[in-house]
């Protein structure tokens, strides 16, 4: 009787461990299963390889660039009060050095034209390109933009091979890129990222419009492509947030295509310029300059000589409307003279001193 007992307990025992088990393989199944996957699984569309097979395509288009300034070094004699040797006398003299640089770019044609930043080769003395596949060619400079911070240099070769160019307009936050560049003069170095947010400013370098990545971008990306899955070029690596991890910023290719032609055909953008620094009203300098109203673009300053200053535009007048449109943002102003062409005309309508005048001229072309 004991040990049926015994056995009873047992089997109750079996079944309840039993259902247990099955009760947390249960709920550990369901909670594997609504794991998130890791923030940076890439889609492979059927490849294992997608990221290396696109790099394999349009790798052979980035290029290194290797730049050289000569700059004039003020020398300084501590013996100069005294009769010493000449030669040593020529040791602290003033002379001229190389200032080396490098950068990154990708050839956007077979002729041997490259897309690259500006700041890259703005001013320098010699450029040497080298292809991914050890040839150095010397480029030379036929087209800036110091606006967009982009600049063509040209290279004596044929036959090259060129990389596609995409659609900006489509990228989204979250799409997968690819950098390739120069970083530190480790050529052809590849990171992936993805797009963090496009239509970004960075106010301090004057830039607008810019897309953001997390793909790593270092000293000597610049100027390199930022590329989709497609294998086509959405940005040009141009600058990096000092300090911060993964804040990469690229211009938009579209951005670029609207005046590659231009810098290869001419060298240089037509831009509309008025020659005018502008500031919005508020209430202290309503307050300052003793105005009727509050809201309003202050004019701070005319460059001499420009556009603004050929109109009758002085310092302190107040814009108010722009070719037969009301004015109350700086902003609106730039985007009203960045709509027109150098040599249209401009009409102003300003309040100065109590007085509404009426101001007309022609926009002037950005040197």
């Amino acid at each position: 009787m004991l040990q049926k007992k015994r056995i009873g307990i047992f089997i109750s025992l079996f079944l309840f461990a039993a259902s247990v088990m099955f009760f947390l393989q249960g709920f550990g199944s369901k909670g594997i299963s609504e794991t998130p996957p890791p923030s940076k699984v890439i889609p492979l569309n059927g490849s294992y390889n997608l990221i290396a097979d696109i790099v394999e395509q349009v790798g052979d288009a980035v290029v290194n660039i290797e730049v050289e300034k000569m700059e004039k070094v003020r020398g300084f004699n501590p013996f100069s009060e005294f009769n010493i040797d000449p030669e040593l006398k020529n040791f602290f003299e003033d002379r001229v050095i190389p200032r080396k640089g490098a950068g990154s770019g990708f050839i956007v044609d077979t002729r041997g034209d490259i897309l690259t930043n500006d700041h890259v080769v703005k001013d320098v003395d010699k450029i040497k390109v080298t292809l991914k596949d050890g040839r150095k060619f010397d480029g030379k400079v036929i087209g800036r933009d110091a606006t967009l911070d982009l600049a063509i240099i040209k290279i004596n070769a044929d036959n090259l091979p060129a990389i596609p160019l995409g659609d900006s307009s489509k990228l989204r936050p979250g799409e997968w890129v690819i950098a390739i560049g120069n970083p530190y003069g480790f050529s052809n170095t590849v990171t992936a990222g993805i797009v963090s947010a496009t239509g970004r400013e960075l106010n301090d370098l004057g830039k607008k419009d810019l897309v953001q990545t997390d793909a790593a971008i270092n000293p000597g990306n610049s100027g390199g492509p930022l590329i989709n899955l497609k294998g086509e070029v959405v940005g040009i690596n141009t600058a990096i947030v000092a300090q911060a991890q993964s804040i990469g910023f690229a211009i938009p290719i579209n951005s670029a295509k609207e005046v590659m032609n231009d810098l290869i055909v001419k060298g240089k953008v037509d831009r509309p310029w008025l020659g005018v620094y502008l500031k919005d009203m508020d209430q202290k300098i309503a307050d300052y300059l003793d105005l009727p109203m509050k809201e309003g673009v202050v004019v701070l300053q005319v460059v001499e000589k420009g556009p603004a200053d050929k109109l009758g535009l002085k310092q302190y007048d107040i814009i108010k409307n722009v070719n037969g449109q009301e004015i109350k943002k700086s902003s609106e102003v730039v985007d009203l003279v960045a709509k027109m062409k150098p040599g249209q005309n401009i009409s102003l309508k300003i309040y100065r001193k109590d007085k509404n005048i009426d101001l007309n001229g022609k926009i002037g072309n950005k040197p």
